[in-house]
This record gives structure tokens, sequence and C-alpha cells, in this order.
């Protein structure tokens, strides 16, 4: 399936879809690893942002939203960081797609950024959790968990940023 998505990805983009693809399919099958002790910080990090996402789990998708009542996906982001761990993002994906460091995503952490081309000029952005699973607010369905394999989004995967050290 890897192989797969590599050839068609480079006889319609060229060599940089390649890499991306066997990054990403590399991500998948060498996900972040559930062995980690309860008191280790990647597990405080993650419990971190699922009591965030229970506050926002089916918040509907509202275009420059803000709260409860409609967010869209970088505010999402940019209010789960402030709440969770008391860090100021950005508020646009444009902003938050240069903000910290670039990360290999061969190297994912819970918590990371996973930035996404979603139309010629659209950008969206979802934080990553264990096992290739990320939490966004979607357009269709509002603020929700998806998978990094899923074929819309790995086949629209565009980078990562670490904000968390």
């Amino acid at each position: 399936m890897c192989n797969e998505l590599a050839t068609r990805r480079y006889n319609h983009a060229g060599s940089i879809h390649i890499v991306l693809a066997l990054s990403l399919c590399s991500l998948i099958l060498f996900s972040c690893s559930s062995t980690h002790k309860a008191t280790s910080p990647t597990h405080e990090v993650e419990q971190a942002l699922l009591q965030q996402y229970a506050k926002w789990q089916g918040a509907p998708y509202r275009l420059g939203g803000f709260g409860l009542d409609g967010v869209d996906c970088s505010a999402f982001v940019m209010i789960v960081y402030r709440d969770a761990f008391g860090i100021d993002i950005p508020r646009t994906t444009a902003d938050q797609i240069t903000f910290g460091n670039r990360v290999n995503p061969r190297r994912l952490r819970i918590g990371d950024l996973v930035f996404f081309q979603t139309g010629r000029r659209t950008l969206h952005v979802g934080i990553l959790l264990r096992d290739g699973r990320f939490m966004h607010a979607s357009t269709s369905s509002g603020v929700m968990i998806s998978h990094l394999g899923e074929p819309y989004w790995r086949e629209r995967f565009l980078r990562v940023q670490r904000i968390l050290n």
C-alpha cells in the first residue's frame, strides 16, 4: 500500500511526495509506543490533551469561531495549548505552521502539531495523540479524533511542528 501511494504521488507531484508518503507510512507502522509508564511526561501530555478534548468533543466547526458554540481548527489548537500547557501560540494555521520547530514525520511525539493541505490555499491543523491519532476541529464533524492513516488525511499530510520540548 505504501509503495502504491509513493508511486502515485511521484506520478502526480514529484519526488518530494515520495519522501512524505514513505515517512507517513513509517509513522503509521511505527507510531508512538503505548508502553510508557503512567508517570511519564508523554502520558501527562496526553492526559492534559484528552482532558481538553473531553470539554470540546462535538463542538461544531465555525470559521473564525472561538468557543464551544463553534470553533475553527487553528483556534481549537490555540485554545488547547493555552489551557492545557499555558503556552500561547499564534491564532492562524499560516502562523502556526512556522511556530515551534519543524519535525521529521518519523520522529513524532504526542502533542506535536500536524498540518494538512486541504485545498489549494487551505491548511488544516490538529494535535497528535498516541498511535497516529490526532484531535482537531473538522469542518464536517466539529471537534473529533481522526487517524493519520485515513486516506483523506494521509493524502493531504503536509508537515509537523513541535511546540513542547
